[in-house]
């Protein structure tokens, strides 16, 4: 038998919601699976920082790392200014806990809407493998004579060889795992960002040549990545980037593959505790309607147990997922058509796990 301990944290707005969705799948999947999951819920979010001013203090990063894996909602509260919150507990949760690889698979579903014209669940399945604690996002830089006409602001994309190597490694691993092309694409902007870029290529093709010789090697600018994820999907199998383009592709991937309401992504620490989360915000004017879509969550929780190495489990949850939305019980993705077709937050979250049951 397999145990795990695992952190909870609902977060902000239907965080709570979507995430009791996911852990009540997880669990059953863990029932079939002979797993024992050991849960820790902690509040941390708006309302914690608006009763006590507290956002995430230090104690907590030390029970984390006492865990094998964090799930997490939602965070963002209507009432606490942006970037408070998503600084204090998201990235600093990522950085203190080196968390450098931001997972997103981008896939499509059946009975799962995309807005690109003649693309299917053939045509969309790929993913993006995005450096997540280095680059532009670290803060280097400051700003001089503030408020003046001659105020400067300066903030610099920095990474070390380090950073580079074990991201692509990362990608390289994903890839061939995957075994579907067996093809990494680089995305970056060599022709601009000739530095940092230069950097990303030149430890691309060697470590490629060295290690991964199955694996073929692409590259493609940033610009160049938007337009194709749109036009051609199926060229893609795994692309690999630095932190701040990776935040922009990523969510043109959420759009292609239906919708915040099915994207989630994991934050990765091969070495130790990694974070489960679903792509799409807090929502705060439906908290307590029971009418957000838990997929993306759920989805989630599935990507937690891969991440865990329980692939019969994962497997089970995806399988299911894909049942459901094949029956199409849920016509939309939207809170309205989750309302209009007579399903709830529960309801989805009841029926997927029922499935997982009886599989």
């Amino acid at each position: 038998m397999s145990k795990y301990k695992i952190a909870l944290m609902g977060g902000d707005g239907t965080g709570p919601e979507v995430l009791a969705e996911a852990v009540k799948v997880v669990r059953a999947a863990a029932a079939r699976c002979n797993i024992t999951l050991e849960t820790t819920d902690y509040d941390f979010g708006g309302n914690r920082y608006l009763a006590t001013g507290e956002i995430l203090p230090d104690s907590a990063l030390d029970e984390f790392r006492q865990h094998d894996a964090i799930l997490l909602g939602a965070i963002g509260h209507p009432d606490v200014k942006p970037g408070i919150l998503e600084k204090g507990i998201l990235l600093r949760t990522r950085f203190e806990l080196d968390q450098y690889i931001n997972l997103r698979p981008v896939k499509l579903y059946p009975n799962v809407e995309t807005p690109i014209k003649n693309k299917g669940p053939e045509d969309i399945d790929f993913v993006v493998v995005r450096e997540n604690s280095a680059g532009l996002y670290t803060g280097f830089g400051g700003v001089q004579k503030k408020g003046t006409p001659h105020e400067v602001a300066e903030q610099c994309m920095v990474y070390t060889r380090f950073e580079v190597d074990r991201c692509l490694k990362f990608a390289f691993d994903v890839a061939r795992k995957r075994n579907k092309t067996n093809t990494l694409t680089l995305c970056g902007k060599t022709n601009v960002l000739t530095y940092v870029f230069d950097l990303w290529e030149r430890a691309f093709h060697a470590m490629g040549a060295a290690e991964y010789p199955d694996i073929k090697r692409e590259y493609a600018h940033v610009d160049a990545i938007t337009m194709w994820m749109v036009k051609n999907p199926e060229w893609f199998d795994v692309i690999v980037t630095g932190n701040m383009f990776g935040d922009i592709i990523t969510d043109l991937g959420a759009m292609v593959q239906g919708g915040m309401g099915i994207a989630a992504g994991g934050n990765i620490n091969p070495e130790g505790v990694s974070m489960f989360e679903p792509i799409g915000g807090s929502a705060p004017k439906y908290t307590g309607l029971n009418v957000i879509n838990p997929l993306a969550c759920i989805f989630a929780g599935q990507m937690m147990l891969d991440y865990l190495g329980e692939q019969e489990a994962a497997d089970l949850v995806e399988t299911a997922c894909v049942d459901f939305l094949k029956s199409g019980t849920l016509s939309g993705m939207s809170a309205k058509e989750i309302k209009e077709c007579g399903m709830s937050t529960t309801r989805i979250g009841d029926d997927i796990a029922n499935r997982v049951a009886t599989l």
